[in-house]
């Protein structure tokens, strides 16, 4: 089991790839850097190994393909994750540990947003759609991240062992941080300084259809995770509609004793047993729910039992 495991997916990062390596080298003599190469064409692989890294290899592609890959085969008390691309800086990496090994912190978000990311990402959609992800997930799910998009992170043990991952892409940095705080486990904050990708390197992620997938994944995940809430807001539409289209219905039976719009009143009927059903539909799912947090606290107390003996 290793102390400290820095975590790296690329996909031709061959510009950066051996810098990164190098700093988080310097930074952290004691941790293994792992590189998990995705495909790449550009001789990442080869860069990285020459810089001291462990490198191994997922041949889905995908960026959460790789965190599946690299969560499932490594082991270590403490995990740094970061991208291969040198926007992040791995003299923070210190810190972001110290605050999972010696404080018990679950998952450390590297916040970018809350010092260079506006000035320094050139990319204005990116920006919206960052500031959009953040404040629709903090309102859905009452938490208060500061950077949900971001790939600097710190994890615990439990927390790499216990994380289901879905997603193929990079909607994995979304579904990290809601699993993160569903399951009430400790989070943290911490503000680094983000800067652009230098000259020549190209980012792989695509303003729109990574960002439609994201917006997909969170839906997913309130329905999920907040299931009667989802279906009750659902109920409530639907039984609005109904009402509103039924009482000119019902005022004009009041007044002449005639019921002119018999489809309005069958449609309303339907439109408003549908609700119903979607009301208990959200009670039902939130009881099966309950039951799975139950069963996830108890594979948190093997998990952490295995951790504590592997660690002796």
């Amino acid at each position: 089991m290793d102390k400290i495991a820095v975590l790296l997916p690329c996909y031709n990062e061959a510009k950066t790839i051996g810098k990164v390596v190098s700093d988080f080298k310097r930074v952290l003599p004691e941790a293994v850097v792992y590189v998990y190469d995705n495909n790449s064409s550009d001789g990442t692989a080869e860069i990285a190994e020459k810089a001291g890294a462990v490198v191994r290899y997922e041949y889905q592609q995908g960026k959460g393909n790789v965190v599946r890959r690299m969560f499932r085969e490594i082991d270590a008390e403490c995990y740094i994750i970061a991208d291969g691309d040198d926007t992040y800086p791995a003299e923070c990496a210190r810190e972001m540990t110290d605050h999972v090994i010696s404080k018990g912190v679950d998952m450390v978000v590297g916040d970018r947003l809350s010092s260079t990311y506006f000035t320094e990402n050139k990319r204005p959609f990116h920006n919206f759609g960052n500031s959009l992800v953040r404040v629709t997930i903090n309102l859905i799910f009452r938490s208060k991240i500061k950077d949900i998009m971001t790939g600097y992170r710190a994890f615990s043990y439990n927390f790499v062992k216990t994380f289901p991952v879905i997603s193929k892409g990079f909607e994995i940095e979304t579904e990290m941080t809601i699993h993160a705080v569903d399951k009430n486990m400790l989070i943290q904050n911490y503000v680094i300084e983000y800067r652009d990708r230098p000259e020549g390197s190209e980012s792989k992620l695509n303003t729109y259809s990574d960002g439609f997938k994201v917006l997909l994944t969170i839906f997913d995940l309130f329905k999920d995770y907040r299931p009667l809430l989802f279906f009750a807001l659902i109920s409530f539409v639907l039984a609005a509609l109904s009402i509103g289209f039924i009482i000119p219905v019902i005022v004009t039976f009041i007044k002449t004793g005639l019921v002119p719009k018999i489809p309005t009143v069958i449609v309303c009927g339907v439109v408003f047993m549908t609700a119903i059903i979607s009301f208990f539909s959200g009670l039902i799912l939130d009881s099966v729910k309950t039951k799975s947090r139950r069963e996830f606290e108890m594979l948190l107390n093997s998990v952490d039992e295995k951790r504590r003996n592997m660690k002796q």
